[in-house]
């Protein structure tokens, strides 16, 4: 069973738009949800092609798009809402992957066909500063992986541009290199993550993980350096660093992806994630 860009309508937010892939067999299955990077969505490239892969292996997989990425119902891929990119913010994905484990675990579509006590949340990118801080601060979660997961939030935040200037004119902008569009940040993604800064310290995040945490990171990954990867592994020596040698930082996928397989690292990626997740 795949169902793609299923919405869910919350009360004064923005809805969330999301697919599911699962097989209507009898056995509850792990819940695995991924969650996209920045100036991601998530049906960029071979994440398709992924979500299938883990719905073979007997996984009930959920990605979504995090309600200010970007993109909107009609056109959850790119970013034809520019101004909610320019809105969104670490606390924002934060309630919008809080809301989205509350609805598939509460609605009588799909509960049946989860194991409630088998919760494993995947992020790329940004999104694995993301589920690395929500794994640390919900019981609920069992398992916790990160594909080129970044291991700081704070440098990132401050380096966007020059304070002062972004504080005067309230945006500053990033170029887009595949669409070529100027994509704004509001200055409240800085008022925000100061007013929230140490629940959004990945560093400490990590240190509290006491759950199964699997680290893979592309050894010449140029976006999120490997010693990256080797900080979150110091953090938590009960971590397992898995290193994917002679790739980038999306595994050699790219957009469009239009090969019918995965690309040979991202496949060692799917597999290492699958057996992590199945293992007792």
């Amino acid at each position: 069973m795949t169902q793609n860009n299923l919405i869910l309508t919350r009360n004064n937010k923005k809805s969330i738009v999301f697919d599911v892939f699962y097989q209507k067999t009898e056995n509850p299955k792990p819940l695995v949800i991924f969650c996209h990077g920045y100036k991601g969505f998530k049906d960029w490239g071979a994440w398709n092609l992924t979500a299938e892969a883990f719905k073979k292996a007997g996984v009930f997989f959920v990605k979504f798009n995090f309600s200010h990425n970007g993109g909107t119902i009609k056109q959850p891929i790119d970013f034809p809402d520019l101004n909610a990119f320019g809105e969104n913010n670490y606390t924002k994905e934060l309630e919008d992957l809080d809301d989205l484990i509350d609805h598939l675990l509460s609605d009588n579509n799909y509960k049946q066909y989860i194991d409630v006590s088998d919760i494993i949340l995947i992020g790329h990118s940004r999104g694995g500063g993301i589920v690395t801080i929500k794994a640390s601060e919900d019981n609920r979660i069992n398992k916790v992986i990160t594909w080129a997961g970044v291991c700081d939030f704070a440098n990132r935040t401050a380096t966007i541009g020059d304070l002062e200037e972004w504080k005067r004119d309230g945006v500053k902008y990033v170029i887009n290199g595949r669409t070529k569009q100027k994509m704004p940040h509001y200055y409240q993604f800085y008022e925000d993550f100061k007013a929230n800064e140490k629940r959004l310290d990945v560093e400490a995040a990590t240190k509290r993980i006491n759950i199964p945490h699997l680290i893979i990171h592309a050894k010449d990954d140029p976006a999120v350096k490997y010693h990256e990867a080797e900080s979150l592994h110091s953090w938590n020596p009960k971590s397992q660093l898995f290193p994917i040698e002679h790739s980038n930082h999306v595994f050699g996928a790219s957009h469009p992806w239009k090969e019918k397989s995965l690309p040979e690292a991202l496949q060692k990626v799917v597999d290492e994630s699958i057996r992590f997740i199945k293992r007792r």
